[in-house]
């Protein structure tokens, strides 16, 4: 017997969990809606977490999405700290941690994914942190006194933000990568050697082509030994690898899952009434014509509120096509599409490895472009890949300023 049916639930209490409250409400404005979060705050944007609340551009207060007069006016009742540990799709119930069983018409799974850990003796270790939450940001922030020492793992995006955010703290940093230079899966190589320059000049010690052998605790704090054989002390270890997908829960419920849960163009999974969105979501990118995953701050808010509408009957698809962006140190970018440095690259440089657009393309047609220092153009990036027309680099040249 459940505890209690609502026409909605959505589990994941994060920005995609948050959307869908609106987009639901803009479709159906009585329906009753349940939102359980696994945190134990209400839904915030994580962005701020390696960016503006380091710099002091925004307080914690400020990166909440709505407070609980919002939740309450729209009718939606709020759960957090809540994990569903069970879903039967024939009876439409979940169940939670605390033994509650609730009854759904419409189900959206929003629940995003958990840090990537490191399978290395100590990876384990209490205090090493893996990068994810406001929980995590409040410790870091804590612990990132003047003089203190940290050693990031990781050159992906929160990896080089986190080392970014902690440098500017004045913390000494070291930051360890197994790749040849930063970000070199998104950045061609010129960007991505030239950007790692900058770091060290700044004195962020970088050991590039570099992997974590083991960890262990000396006198309260972190030896970390790397494959070379190097030992390096530090105050903090910080984790920044990149996340997977949450799938014990749907894949025991028997959704169809592959990198996320798979779900069509209207983002609903492979089992009726049942939608998925976010980090979680692997779904037909309509513009690349392929079935991604995409683990962005712009996919989460549209996607969930996609989803929202959909669950309430609006029968859209997603054609929506993401942008994301980054700040490292002066060096900022807003993306879009493919951007993947497998792809071919063309770089049309106004100042070099500064401003300018990249380009990536596959067969002469430009399936993503990065704005680097170039600003308010996603709109115009987007309209060139959506073309699909064949273009030359003396085409692309000029052709986004």
């Amino acid at each position: 017997m459940a505890d209690q049916t609502y026409a909605y639930i959505i589990v994941g209490g994060g920005l995609a969990g948050a959307s869908a409250v609106e987009g639901i409400r803009e479709r159906d404005k009585s329906g009753s809606v349940l939102l359980l979060g696994a945190e134990k705050h209400l839904p915030y944007d994580r962005p701020p977490l390696s960016k503006k609340l380091w710099f002091g551009k925004k307080k914690v207060e400020d990166i909440f999405l709505h407070d609980q007069s919002f939740y309450d006016q729209n009718g939606a009742t709020v759960e957090t700290g809540v994990t569903v540990m069970s879903l039967d799709v024939n009876q439409k119930t979940i169940t939670t941690d605390n033994n509650k069983t609730y009854r759904y018409q419409k189900l959206l799974l929003a629940t995003s994914g958990v840090p990537r850990r490191l399978s290395v003796p100590g990876g384990g270790l209490e205090g090493i942190c893996y990068y994810r939450t406001l929980d995590d940001y409040l410790r870091l922030r804590a612990e990132s006194k003047e003089g203190k020492s940290a050693i990031v793992i990781g050159g992906g995006f929160i990896g080089s933000e986190i080392a970014a955010a902690l440098h500017t703290n004045k913390v000494k940093v070291t930051m360890i990568f197994p790749d040849p230079y930063l970000v070199n899966r998104i950045f061609p190589e010129s960007l991505g050697r030239a950007l790692q320059d900058q770091y060290r000049s700044r004195g962020i010690t970088v050991l590039a082509n570099e992997k974590p052998a083991s960890f262990r605790k000396k006198n309260g704090r972190f030896v970390t030994r790397i494959e070379s054989g190097k030992e390096i002390e530090s105050d903090m270890v910080i984790a920044g690898i990149g996340i997977a997908p949450s799938l014990d829960l749907p894949r025991k419920a028997g959704l169809q899952t592959a990198n996320g849960i798979i779900v069509d163009e209207y983002l609903q999974a492979s089992l009726p009434g049942i939608y998925a969105a976010g980090d979680i979501a692997f779904f037909p990118y309509q513009a690349l014509g392929k079935q991604v995953r995409v683990e962005h701050w712009d996919n989460a808010l549209n996607q969930g509120k996609w989803a929202g509408r959909n669950m309430a009957g609006a029968h859209e698809p997603y054609t929506y096509m993401p942008y994301f962006f980054s700040d490292l140190f002066e060096f900022g970018y807003e993306a879009v599409g493919d951007v993947n440095a497998e792809l071919e690259t063309f770089a049309d440089w106004q100042k070099e490895n500064e401003t300018g657009v990249i380009y990536y393309l596959n067969n002469g047609k430009v399936r993503g472009a990065m704005m680097c220092n170039v600003w308010d153009k996603v709109e115009a990036a987007r309209k060139l890949i959506q073309k699909g027309e064949r273009m030359t680099k003396e085409n692309l040249r000029g052709f986004i300023r």
